[in-house]
């Protein structure tokens, strides 16, 4: 167990934190007292949050608007790429470009972070804002902080130090790319601003946008600094071409044209801005960029007026705000530098993913996804996504309090929480007459909830629902009243395992229409009985927690009893492991189909408490075996052994070997509920190496990993894997 720094109320840190800070301190220089770290002219008054992460140290560079100033439609996020040497500091937005500076020093032209005498480090990171250190000259300090200010507008700050002996001779091009040909210049204002125009498509790779919600795609962009510009272009190419324009030949007779080509109107590939200055040792500058976007019907001068108020305010308050809202975070004293970087960006992704309240829903919510956008990901809350609120809590319990709520106030008078639940309320996806609901993690994820936030009234109002929520499932899930459960009608999506799933998925490369293709409402299904269990034991916790227990006393006796049945019908003894069975016979049989195919989900009944402890033994023995689940990154979703398997990521919902990390977690917690520490943690190593290995790589979290490799081309920045958070937690704390 490792020490624990104590967590201090929000209040009292920033009073205290206030009060210390130091003036005029080297930027990397811890202050003795309180703690201070100077970040250019920004405090960091936690140095607990200081990362120092370097281009290849795994660190998630995705960032979004704060969750009060974000919006679901028109809301535009940026990843950050400052690791890779052959480009820019840049930020990119889905299909709305990238936008970055370039510098020339003394006439020397740097364009890429590779010719940089010292690269960008990440000194911290949170879900709206980054900031950076690095020296494009030696001597030449630059502190860069990037801020997502709103769904509609972001902020690149530079705060420029000559700590050379010599005046240095400055240029800086902010640039905005887009690259292809539906960019286009409106105009360009005296007070330095482009407005431009270009067109999204709403169709993604993964899933389109919903043709009927209102996504812009006549968008309108905002390109402006700080300063009045000394030139301004447009320019058709790309950046190699760019280079050549302000790097003219010296023996050309223009070489002493100091300006761009002053394009304010036509089809361009990329604009920029050129400010010039000269810089005496010892002297500082500050040059503030901003990229607007919006929809084309919106009102571009509401836009301008806001980044006009912004050209000169502090961004202490913003950093601030992310002191205190990382302040309830337990501070874990890590064995690597490593280890924390992927704990912090894991809230990062999480808080990253929230918005406010709006349309049917009064409490905040989240998306899979808000960069990259994609319609699936953009289609409101589903139990297993939720299960990201086991490491949200930890960071704002309130906020994953209202993010459960969502079910609760859209939740059906007959008990159902369907299968998606949002702004645009309940979405049941009815089929064969019946509703869709959702793999049921509701109480689970209640219960873990409450535990940290030991709120009293959210128990009270998660317990009454989601004991409507398992009568909702007892009567319409176990349609024959014989104990255990089936998925619905609409299984492929209910029961959360889409793609390749070799018992529920008839053909192998799933070629048939739904209703041919998925078998799972015709068997009795070991994860749904599973998932009830856990339900009904968190409803036990929940009831006994409220002093009710008589019914607490009830849904132990319920669950208990399912646990012989699980027991009694689904362990197969000679190959010692839990599988699905016929509904109509209870058979390892289904036509001709042998249904003992091992999967991930023979070892939740460790995560449900329903394994007697000789079978827990048999299944870590087969856990531990490396030909089928114990893989380099984690525990895949098939074995290794099975003929369908393919440790292939090569596109999203791939359940025949990819490992998803949520489902790791539930095994890791299964070995933990059985005394297997050890082999817990070794897993806990297996999942951290898969994420450490991709965040160094692209700084991306991903929808799943492959249990083999480490070429992914599933969905990126999937909100569930927060978990990762709760996984560190669980390990170090718990």
């Amino acid at each position: 167990m490792m020490k624990i720094t104590c967590l201090i109320t929000s209040l009292l840190f920033t009073a205290c934190m206030a009060a210390a800070q130091p003036a005029n301190s080297p930027a990397e220089e811890r202050q003795a007292s309180g703690g201070t770290v100077r970040i250019g002219e920004l405090s960091l008054n936690d140095p607990y949050l200081l990362l120092d992460a370097a281009f290849d140290d795994p660190v998630y560079t995705t960032y979004a608007a704060a969750m009060e100033r974000s919006r679901l439609y028109g809301d535009k996020a940026y990843k950050m790429n400052y690791y890779s040497p052959d480009k820019p500091l840049s930020y990119a937005g889905d299909q709305a470009g990238e936008f970055f500076a370039i510098w020339m020093v003394n006439k020397v032209a740097i364009d890429k972070t590779g010719q940089f005498y010292r690269r960008p480090v990440v000194k911290a990171s949170f879900p709206d804002m980054a900031l950076l250190e690095y020296q494009p000259v030696k001597g030449l300090h630059v502190s860069e902080t990037f801020l997502v200010y709103s769904s509609s507008l972001a902020i690149a700050d530079l705060q420029i130090r000559n700590t050379t002996g010599d005046t240095l001779s400055l240029k800086i091009y902010p640039v905005l790319n887009l690259g292809n040909d539906s960019l286009r210049i409106r105009r360009y204002t005296k007070g330095g601003t482009y407005i431009l125009e270009h067109r999204e498509s709403r169709k993604r790779l993964i899933s389109n946008l919903y043709a009927a919600a209102p996504y812009p795609t006549e968008t309108r962009d905002l390109f402006t600094m700080n300063v009045v510009p000394d030139s301004h272009g447009g320019y058709r190419g790309n950046m190699d071409d760019f280079y050549v324009a302000v790097k003219t030949d010296y023996y050309s007779e223009d070489r002493y044209n100091d300006s761009l080509n002053l394009a304010e109107s036509g089809y361009v590939d990329f604009v920029a801005l050129q400010t010039r200055f000269e810089l005496a040792p010892g002297e500082s500058r500050n040059i503030r960029y901003f990229r607007g976007w919006q929809d084309q019907k919106e009102n571009a001068d509401r836009l301008q007026a806001e980044i006009e108020k912004l050209k000169g305010a502090s961004l202490q308050p913003f950093l601030d705000a992310n002191v205190r809202l990382f302040s309830r975070v337990p501070r874990i004293d890590f064995k690597t530098p490593e280890e924390k970087m992927v704990y912090l960006s894991a809230f990062n992704l999480a808080r990253g993913s929230m918005l406010p309240p709006e349309g049917k829903t009064s409490h905040n919510y989240y998306v899979f996804s808000r960069n990259p956008l994609w319609g699936w990901g953009h289609g409101h809350q589903v139990l297993h996504e939720s299960l990201s609120m086991l490491a949200y809590a930890w960071l704002d319990p309130q906020s994953a309090q209202g993010s459960q709520r969502v079910y609760m106030e859209q939740q059906g008078e007959d008990g159902l929480i369907a299968y998606r639940h949002g702004p645009r309320g309940a979405q049941d996806y009815p089929h064969k007459g019946m509703p869709t609901t959702s793999a049921p993690f509701f109480s689970w994820i209640n219960w873990e909830v409450y535990q940290v936030s030991e709120d009293r009234v959210f128990l009270e109002e998660a317990y009454r629902s989601g004991s409507h929520y398992v009568e909702w499932l007892i009567k319409n899930r176990d349609t024959d009243g014989d104990g255990t459960f089936e998925w619905g009608p609409y299984g492929i999506i209910e029961n959360v395992r889409d793609w390749y799933n070799v018992v529920f998925q008839v053909s192998k490369e799933r070629y048939l229409d739904v209703d041919k293709e998925d078998i799972s409402d015709d068997l009795e299904c070991l994860d749904l009985s599973v998932m009830v269990i856990k339900e009904m034991r968190s409803l036990s916790k929940m009831a006994s927690a409220l002093g009710k227990q008589r019914e607490a006393k009830r849904w132990q006796k319920q669950a208990d009893r399912i646990t012989e049945l699980v027991n009694e019908r689904m362990w197969d003894e000679e190959s010692e492991f839990y599988y699905h069975v016929n509904k109509e016979d209870h058979s390892f049989k289904y036509l001709s189909r042998d249904l003992r195919r091992k999967e991930i989900i023979g070892f939740l009944p460790l995560w449900a408490e329903a394994a007697p402890p000789e079978r827990a033994e048999k299944l870590v023995k087969q856990l531990l075996d490396t030909t089928t689940f114990w893989r380099q990154y984690g525990v895949p979703t098939l074995s290794a052994r099975d003929e369908w398997y393919s440790a292939d990521v090569d596109y999203c919902c791939k359940w025949n070997g990819p490992v998803w990390l949520l489902w790791d977690y539930m095994v890791y917690d299964g070995l933990r509920n059985y005394g297997y520490h050890e082999v817990a943690s070794e897993l806990a190593g297996k999942m951290m190496l898969a994420v450490k290995t991709q965040l160094s790589l692209n700084h991306n979290f991903w929808e799943s990993y492959s249990p083999d490799n480490t070429v992914l081309n599933s969905p990126s920045n999937y909100i569930w894997d927060a978990i990762m958070a709760r996984l560190l937690i669980d390990e170090y704390l718990r």
